[in-house]
């Protein structure tokens, strides 16, 4: 895997229903709303919408998403990504203990020159940043369905 290649693996608990917590999550207009690092959301086409995202490091990304799927039957959900990162987000939703449990996976290669350049250095940085935005965002979509606490 080369140097500015990333997989991420997250697992999110949230004790509200698989529907509601669907339904959040197609509903990109409204993630500024609930994530804090998603800071806006522009719909580009039927299927695509261009996000700005900012965790906690000093620089935005511009990431273009286009559904590939999106299937609430089974509780599957996939996008392209583009712009600063290429690659794929998958997302799989399952009914677990009166909740719902979100494996979510990527894959993403960096093409924001100033992230390729210092990725060799400061990938562990850049994976604690992933994990602080991706713990915000748990927490706030539980917040969004209603959850009593998000797990």
């Amino acid at each position: 895997m080369r140097v500015n290649d990333y997989r991420f693996r997250d697992v999110w608990l949230v004790e509200a229903p698989v529907r509601p917590v669907f339904a959040a999550l197609v509903d990109l207009a409204a993630y500024p709303e609930w994530w804090p690092d998603v800071r806006s959301v522009r719909q580009v086409a039927d299927d695509t919408a261009e996000l700005l995202c900012r965790a906690r490091l000093p620089y935005e990304l511009r990431i273009t998403m286009t559904r590939v799927e999106e299937n609430e039957r089974d509780g599957r959900l996939l996008v392209d990504l583009g712009g600063d990162l290429e690659g794929s987000l998958g997302c799989l939703l399952s009914a677990q203990d009166g909740g719902t449990r979100l494996d979510i996976t990527q894959h993403v290669v960096v093409h924001k020159p100033l992230l390729r350049l210092l990725s060799p250095v400061a990938a562990p940085v850049f994976r604690a940043n992933h994990a602080l935005m991706m713990r915000r965002g748990r927490r706030g979509l539980a917040e969004r369905v209603g959850a009593v606490t998000g797990r």
